[in-house]
């Protein structure tokens, strides 16, 4: 993990808090980061998916439910010195 100094708006901060739902500053710079890369990744995702071609058998198979993901704590695994 990096640690970086940078100034951000404090209104910006706090409203991004409120919306996100999140306790701490770097809670919220994560989310926001996460989510960034998320939404600018989407649309390459949804060409390929659009430029996907099926077979026939592929188009009637039955769906499988994905099994649900273990929940993700947020600033798990870091040491106490490195976090804010």
């Amino acid at each position: 993990m990096t640690v970086t100094s940078i100034d951000i708006d404090p209104d910006e901060l706090k409203q991004a808090k409120k919306l996100a739902g999140t306790t701490s500053n770097r809670e919220t710079v994560d989310l926001a980061l996460r989510t960034l890369i998320a939404v600018r990744r989407q649309p390459a995702a949804v060409e390929r998916i659009i430029g996907r071609r099926f077979e026939a058998e592929q188009i009637d198979a039955p769906t499988v439910a994905p099994e649900p993901m273990p929940e993700r704590r947020v600033g798990a695994g870091r040491s106490a010195s490195t976090r804010r």
